[in-house]
This record gives C-alpha cells, sequence and structure tokens, in this order.
C-alpha cells in the first residue's frame, strides 16, 4: 500500500485542478482570490509530499514519471490562465502559449518516447521551472488574495517574473529536446 501513496497524491491534485479552475473563472464573488489560492496551494503540498515520499521511500513507478510531470502541467496551466486572462494581473495570451506549447509538446514527446519503451523524467532544470512557476502563482493569488488592491507595480513585477519564466521555460524544454535526441543517437 506505501508505495502506492505518491501515485495517490499525484491523482488527488489532477481531482483538485477542477475546483481550482471553478474558483478562479466560475465563483465571482468575494473569496475568489482566497479559494484559488488555497486550492493551488493544496495542490501543490501533494506534489511535494508526492515526490518526498517517493524518493523516502525509493518509490518509482512509470506512472508516476509521466502523470506527476504532467499533472504539475495541468495544475499551473490552470492558475496561470487565471493569473493571464481575469483582473486583476491580465498577464497576456502570449506567457500563457508559449508556455502551453512547450508544456504540451515535451508531454506530447514524454508519450511518445513511453509508447516506445522510454521513460525520460523530469529534468533538474523543468523541476526548477515548476518550482518558479508554481511559486510566481502562490505569491499573485497570495496578493490578490491579501491586499486591499494589487497596485501597477506589482502587476509589472509579477509579469517581469513571469517573463523570466517563459524563458527558464523555453530553455527547459530546448534541453529535454537535446536530451531526448542524444538518447536516440545512441
Amino acid at each position: 500500500m506505501r508505495k502506492c501513496i505518491p501515485n495517490i497524491l499525484t491523482v488527488l491534485r489532477f481531482l483538485i485542478v477542477p475546483l481550482l479552475l471553478y474558483a478562479m473563472f466560475i465563483y465571482d464573488q468575494e473569496g475568489q482570490a482566497l479559494y484559488s489560492l488555497f486550492f493551488f496551494v493544496l495542490a501543490s503540498l501533494t506534489d511535494y509530499v508526492d515526490g518526498a515520499l517517493a524518493r523516502a521511500w525509493n518509490v518509482v513507478s512509470d506512472f508516476g514519471k509521466i502523470m506527476d510531470p504532467l499533472a504539475d502541467k495541468l495544475l499551473v496551466l490552470s492558475a496561470l490562465a487565471g493569473l493571464c486572462w481575469l483582473p486583476p494581473y491580465r498577464l497576456g495570451w502570449l506567457i500563457f502559449t508559449i508556455i502551453f506549447i512547450r508544456e504540451a509538446g515535451i508531454s506530447i514527446l514524454r508519450e511518445v518516447q513511453h509508447k516506445r519503451g522510454i521513460v525520460v523524467a523530469a529534468s533538474y532544470l523543468g523541476k526548477v521551472k515548476t518550482v518558479m512557476q508554481m511559486f510566481g502563482i502562490i505569491f499573485a493569488l497570495a496578493a490578490w488574495a491579501f491586499l486591499p488592491a494589487v497596485s501597477p507595480a506589482l502587476r509589472i513585477g509579477v509579469k517581469i517574473w513571469f517573463w523570466i519564466v517563459v524563458l527558464i521555460t523555453l530553455f527547459s524544454g530546448f534541453n529535454y529536446l537535446k536530451a531526448l535526441f542524444l538518447r536516440e543517437d545512441r
């Protein structure tokens, strides 16, 4: 049973995403940002705990290698969609589109490789990208939830942060492609 707990937490993260989307896009009342923050942090904690448990118990599964990064991507893209299209941030469609294309492309490549019997786990830079995305989203949601108003300076700061995240996202994607092609050259 213990070996299943990290995978159960990954599945739980998938189940939290619709609640996050509801809080961000449909629940248009006082507390919208607070509920969005709560669901995002809860899902992020499941990511941290499932990774810590998998390492501590030396539990590695093909399911975890594929589904854990996919759950992360779905969670991040869901929250990022809200930050890109909803006030107070409206970061813009370009940030979302670049990150979405990279995440979707790498996920598709991962699945193709998995079907060929090759499992490529997330790289260190990919994990840094995910942490930066999650930190930026938590910060933006917390500011939205707890400040009386999000100032123009804060909006600009959040936008700059996410453009840096875009660069790291692209760089980690190129590193993934490089590792994949080097593996296929063998």
